[in-house]
């Protein structure tokens, strides 16, 4: 049955793009036909979106390879404010970006608002680095002058997902313009409508049109030319670890360098002597924040037993009493992204209570009145003895909190470390000592001490093992996009 058409009326939403972003301006191409994006409270259609072919991906490469010579050759100074202009202008518009955000992704509107102040976090950030990104002096002895000089990459391609959309972009293009490159952006096919709203503002800020380019449409026909582009020097990419091995091989035909996030299966740690109500709330945001889909989520709680009763009462009352809703509407719980994702949740309990697991609470599909149409899923807690489990070494990427009681703290290490994923870790205790060697010891590429989802973008992020590699925020970034060269000469 073909869905409904939402009236966008209702939410003070019009003209929303439709086509791909190139060169300064909405195309009028449409390439191999249509693809609608979603409001997942409803199931109802917001727009259709017109999918890139191979041509137009071409002409999104060529025009960021000739706008190149342009963005690099401008001064470092002149290219920081044109950033921080990005940044002030992502402010301007922020209510109604964080609005499209929240229909088209199906965050609450506060998560969607975070997100927008975010994304101009990063261009504010970056545009402060762009006229101090230095090179080295060597010594080499009196008859010799040698130094290093960092030069832009060129272009870059930016494969997007769909859990933050815009916050995703800029966390990519906004180093990448630091450093002197352009970027051609892939957003995911069911949230498109941030990545290409933010082509406007690129353009009203000074921004030279081509260092900012946006295509849409799915992996098979839009990203995948663009990832084997051989005019592109650099690919970012998040998203799972199948496709994201996939972009590694496309890269490696023409020697592009790529950075990596593919997700991650992270443990929440609370100790015997936390403090419990702080560890029962870290635990509710670190798993249900987004509807539990976040690469970086707390999806696994290790519990020591001595305090397991009492953690587990808090951290299930907290659960059952979320209410889903629109997350323009602000709920406690939003839905998933599609009815696809839903399902693949849905399967993993299912599948999980056939082998015998112990659903703590929820379980089943979410009703919420008036939104029967819509992609909603119950906080749910399953309790997993097996450390082989799926719902334990699987990313599900939903509101699913996989369980794990330890004796001691050596079983806690061995539990946190027992996955193929090594993104995020977090732990909960008053013992200093015992959360640094937590911090040490575990195989993640960041890692909370009594907090989770902590720091900025000034804090480089990134993972181990099948989370990918490389890392992203921070200045740690700038070396995705720029060059090292050596210059030496004799006096």
């Amino acid at each position: 049955m073909q869905a409904k058409q939402s009236d966008l009326s209702q939410f003070a939403l019009k003209d929303l793009p439709v086509t791909s972003y190139i060169d300064g301006a909405f195309i009028m191409e449409t390439g191999t036909g249509w693809h609608p994006t979603y409001d997942p409270a409803s199931g109802e259609v917001l727009t259709s979106i017109a999918i890139a072919d191979e041509a137009i991906v071409d002409a999104a490469v060529d025009s960021s390879a000739r706008a190149l010579k342009v963005w690099r050759a401008m001064l470092p100074a002149e290219r920081a404010r044109a950033l921080m202009r990005v940044a002030q202008l992502i402010r301007r518009d922020a209510e109604y970006l964080a609005k499209v955000e929240s229909l088209d992704s199906g965050k609450p509107l506060r998560e969607a608002k975070g997100d927008i102040e975010t994304s101009a976090r990063y261009f504010e950030y970056y545009a402060g680095v762009a006229d101090k990104f230095e090179g080295t002096s060597i010594p080499l002895g009196p008859n010799f002058m040698s130094f290093t000089v960092r030069e832009a990459v060129g272009v870059t391609a930016h494969i997007i997902p769909w859990n933050f959309p815009l916050v995703t972009t800029a966390r990519g293009v906004a180093p990448a313009l630091a450093a002197g490159c352009t970027a051609v952006v892939k957003p995911a096919e069911q949230t498109p409508l941030s990545a290409l709203l933010l082509g406007p503002l690129m353009e009203e800020a000074g921004i030279p049109r081509g260092v900012y380019n946006v295509v849409t449409g799915p992996g098979s026909t839009t990203g995948s030319p663009l990832v084997s582009h051989s005019k592109v020097a650099h690919v970012t990419f998040t998203g799972s670890v199948s496709t994201g091995k996939r972009v590694m091989h496309s890269a490696a035909d023409h020697v592009a360098s790529v950075t990596l996030e593919l997700g991650g299966k992270s443990p929440i740690v609370v100790l015997g002597d936390s403090d419990l109500d702080a560890a029962a709330e870290g635990v509710m945001k670190a798993i249900f924040m987004n509807a539990g889909q976040v690469c970086s989520c707390g999806s696994r709680l290790i519990v020591e037993k001595s305090i397991a009763p009492a953690l587990l009462d808090k951290v299930i009352a907290s659960a059952k009493a979320m209410k889903g809703g629109r997350g323009i509407d602000n709920p406690e719980l939003g839905p998933l992204i599609s009815d696809r994702q839903l399902a693949t949740v849905a399967s993993y309990v299912q599948k999980g209570r056939e082998r015998g697991l112990e659903a703590l609470c929820g379980g089943d599909f979410m009703n919420v009145p008036g939104l029967e149409g819509g992609y909603f899923y119950q906080p749910t807690l399953l309790m997993c003895p097996d450390a082989s489990d799926p719902v334990v070494q699987e990313e599900i990427f939903g509101p699913v909190l996989a369980v794990q009681v330890a004796q001691d703290f050596d079983e806690v290490m061995a539990l946190a470390n027992g996955t193929d994923f090594g993104l995020v870790a977090g732990i909960y205790s008053k013992d200093a000592s015992k959360g640094l060697r937590f911090a040490r010891d575990v195989d993640a590429g960041q890692v909370f001490i009594n907090q989770y989802f902590a720091g900025g973008v000034e804090t480089p992020f990134g993972g181990t093992r099948n989370s990918g590699f490389g890392r992203e925020k921070g200045l740690a970034a700038l070396q995705n996009y720029s060059r090292l060269k050596t210059i030496t000469s004799k006096i």
